[in-house]
């Protein structure tokens, strides 16, 4: 999968970028000027940041253990009770693949009576295809089974996202569980089984051996629905049912006047809300303009972004992204380069993507958030917002308040649930760690306490945020340093300074918190393990030992992974390269697996490829070739020079000719285990890279050496840093610095001071 250039700069992570345009629209939009979220103090050479209250939210971890989740079919609705666990011990026979045949009976689900069904490693069932072609979401079927969402996309959110996408239950939904399934069929139900485990063992795992995680669906020849839980190690999934309800009942609400003003462009101007159920399930806005909406293939219309706020409590400010429930609407999605028209898209907790424009109205609908019923009372309230950078509010709409009739959030409570409650069409519980503070707000807080001396900032916590990952992702507005300025030739562009409250130097970060628990925080594997995954850096681990005296492998080796990748980001990998009259990408993101790109200065092994991707390839002279180190950043290594070019630590002239192979094709391995391809050659050279970027500037002799970022701890409200996050940090501190010495050739340095 490859994604343009700017989303790849919002969001950039390991060998993957963010799935969908939805996400990639609502990181732009997203990057309104960050603002102080705490309170920041430094502890000797670390900076701990404390949140005020209620930034992270509240988790809600998953109670459901040795209990059974009963769904009796009432219409084509549900009723749902917990109760005693019914659990079958007998497992029946273990699947080979993800899709099933039923043989006696065919079960009734979502209108229809289905013989067959795909049943997901990662704890779900679906039936047939997704309804609506093009339907945009985070969520998706799986080819290998079941139900898929982003590798980025918080639970939280993402519960909602799965309704009318396919027919599916939810049994324990969690992303990147591994194990085994099992399928037992009797005269009246369908047993399926699953025992697994959570990642283990990686870079962007919590864990280094298997946990338990046993739950079956029972599927009853009437429709009924058991989920069974026995042990189950694992906090965080989703759980419910989603028939796909696609009646389209239409029943009005309420309107919403706004005042019209011929000060304002027609098409930015609101002139009502108007409010309706759709189904009793989704809450449509209508977003009604004193004149035409904008085309979305219109260039005017990019950077247009209409936005509605729903609020429990009458809110002290006007509707923004802070509001209890933000609903956006914003022109975008086109892809640079690639082809893709622009388009509107809807993002928002809740909110389906899809949006209607007719005439002066544009449309959008979504599931109300957890605890909302008929009777209750909501504040809306709506702004516009104008292209520009940083955005302007042309028009905006006071909260408002409407009394809700005919609706009800399908996120519901499912431990406490009876008999007597619903029916529901959609019935779903979104199992969650605390909500991720915004990356800009972590920037602002950190640079208006210590004023802006930072390039780089990492941040570690004692808490888990809502992500399937332990790792994070980054980005950053590629400030310039000390002198400020930017630099070019690297394939991106500085942008929104504002927004992380810098004048000019701050220039790349981790956007979120790396939990003291995870793997990557450890400053070794467990002795014992019996690791064969390349992979996972216990593999390494006889290799690794010969170079450090205490017999282990270099302390911190997955720490030094993570923030060298993800500072890497600042620099690489978005640049192409002019060869002859055909223009290659290099990358996007992460250069391309065929990229010649061993590393100029080995962090811990004689032979890596780059921490951006690529490898290290032996021609072989017979049209195959070698690889001698793989795309993968673990152990970790160091950059290659085309990353050093880039970086502004070597000159052209040090880069030497380098190769990308395409139209790869595995041919097998050699005596060693190396991957052999049978691949086309391509030359590249530096100056093709410079034909295609210009020359990188500031050149190498005027370029930044000397560098510093910010290592933060950042705590709940209320308490202290624990003495493992401190230990930990102040290790992963120490050795950032000797890596970053070490693998850019001691041209550069780095600290990390907090002043």
């Amino acid at each position: 999968m490859s994604c343009n250039r700017n989303q790849n700069l919002l969001r950039a992570g390991l060998l993957a970028c963010v799935a969908l345009s939805s996400i990639g629209v609502q990181a732009q939009y997203r990057q309104e000027p960050g603002h102080s979220i705490g309170t920041v103090t430094t502890q000797g050479n670390l900076i701990v940041l404390t949140l005020d209250e209620d930034v992270l939210g509240k988790a809600n971890l998953f109670d459901l253990a040795h209990h059974t989740l009963r769904f009796t079919p009432e219409g084509s609705r549900y009723r749902v009770e917990a109760v005693p666990v019914k659990w079958d011990s007998e497992f029946g026979t273990e699947m080979s693949g993800a899709e099933e045949n039923l043989k006696g009976f065919a079960f009734p689900f979502s209108g229809k009576a289905w013989n067959t069904f795909s049943v997901g490693v990662t704890g779900s069932i679906a039936f047939g295809e997704a309804p609506t072609a093009g339907r945009q979401s985070i969520a998706e079927p799986n080819r290998s089974g079941g139900l898929m969402i982003d590798r980025f996309a918080e639970l939280k959110q993402a519960g909602s996202s799965i309704i009318n996408t396919v027919p599916a239950i939810s049994v324990f939904f969690k992303p990147r569980l591994s194990g085994k399934r099992y399928l037992k069929e009797t005269a009246d139900r369908a047993v399926i089984t699953w025992s697994l485990t959570e990642p283990i063992g990686g870079v962007q795992d919590m864990y280094w051996t298997p946990t338990v995680n046993r739950f079956q669906a029972v599927l009853y020849k009437d429709g009924t629905i058991e989920l069974n839980y026995d042990d189950v190690h694992a906090e965080d999934a989703i759980v419910g049912v989603y028939p796909v309800v696609t009646t389209g009942k239409e029943t009005a609400i309420a309107t919403v006047p706004a005042t019209e003003n011929a000060a304002i462009a027609a098409n930015l101007n609101i002139k009502s809300l108007k409010v309706s159920a759709v189904d009793g399930l989704f809450l449509k806005l209508d977003i009604e303009t004193r004149g035409p909406i904008l085309p979305e293939t219109d260039p005017t219309a990019m950077g247009i972004a209409y936005r509605v706020c729903i609020d429990r409590n009458k809110p002290t400010a006007d509707c923004t992204p802070n509001s209890d429930t933000s609903w956006t609407i914003q022109a975008g999605g086109g892809r640079r380069n690639r082809g893709g028209a622009p388009h509107y898209i809807a993002f928002g907790p809740g909110v389906l993507p899809a949006v209607k424009v007719s005439g002066d109205t544009i449309s959008m609908q979504g599931t109300l958030p957890a605890g909302y019923k008929p009777g209750d009372q909501i504040f809306l309230s709506a702004a516009v917002q104008s292209p520009g950078m940083p955005p302007v509010i042309a028009d905006r709409v006071s909260p408002h308040p409407i009394k809700l009739a005919g609706i009800a959030s399908p996120e519901v409570d499912l431990s406490t649930l009876e008999k007597k409650d619903g029916p529901f069409a959609v019935a779903f519980e979104s199992f969650h760690y605390m909500k991720p503070p915004r990356a800009v707000d972590l920037t602002c807080s950190i640079i208006k306490a210590l004023g802006d001396n930072f390039d780089m900032l990492a941040y570690y916590s004692d808490f888990r945020i809502d992500n399937p990952e332990a790792g994070t992702s980054s980005n950053g507005p590629l400030g310039g340093g000390p002198n400020g300025g930017a630099v070019t030739g690297i394939g991106a562009e500085q942008r929104n300074l504002a927004a992380y409250c810098t004048q000019g130097r701050f220039q790349w970060q981790f956007i979120q918190p790396v939990y003291v628990g995870a793997n990557q925080m450890q400053e070794y594997p467990p002795d014992g393990l019996n690791e064969t995954s390349i992979h996972n850096v216990a593999a390494y681990t006889h290799q690794l030992a010969e170079r450090t005296a205490n017999g282990k492998i270099p302390p911190y080796d997955y720490a030094m992974s993570q923030i060298g990748h993800e500072m890497g980001h600042r620099w690489a990998a978005f640049v192409s390269a002019k060869v002859g009259s055909e223009t290659i990408d290099l990358g996007p993101t992460h250069w391309a697996r065929g990229l010649q790109a061993p590393v100029a200065f080995p962090y811990q092994r004689p032979t890596e490829a780059s921490a951006m991707g690529g490898g290290v390839w032996q021609d072989n002279f017979d049209g195959t070739f070698t690889q001698l180190d793989d795309d993968y950043y673990v152990p970790a290594t160091g950059w290659s020079y085309l990353d050093l070019y880039l970086m502004g630590m070597i000159s052209p002239a040090e880069v030497p000719d380098f190769f990308i192979l395409r139209n790869m094709v595995p041919t097998g391995h050699d005596a060693n285990g190396h991957a052999i391809f049978k691949a086309d050659r391509t030359k590249v050279t530096i100056q093709d890279v410079i034909a295609a970027e210009g020359p990188r500037l500031p050149a190498v002799d005027q370029a930044q050496k000397k560098f510093n970022t910010g290592m933060v701890m950042v705590v709940e409200h209320g308490k202290q840093p624990s003495p493992k996050l401190i230990e930990s940090v102040t290790g992963i501190r120490e050795r950032w610095m000797d890596y970053w010495t070490t693998t850019t050739g001691h041209r550069s340095t780095m600290t990390a001071d907090p002043k």
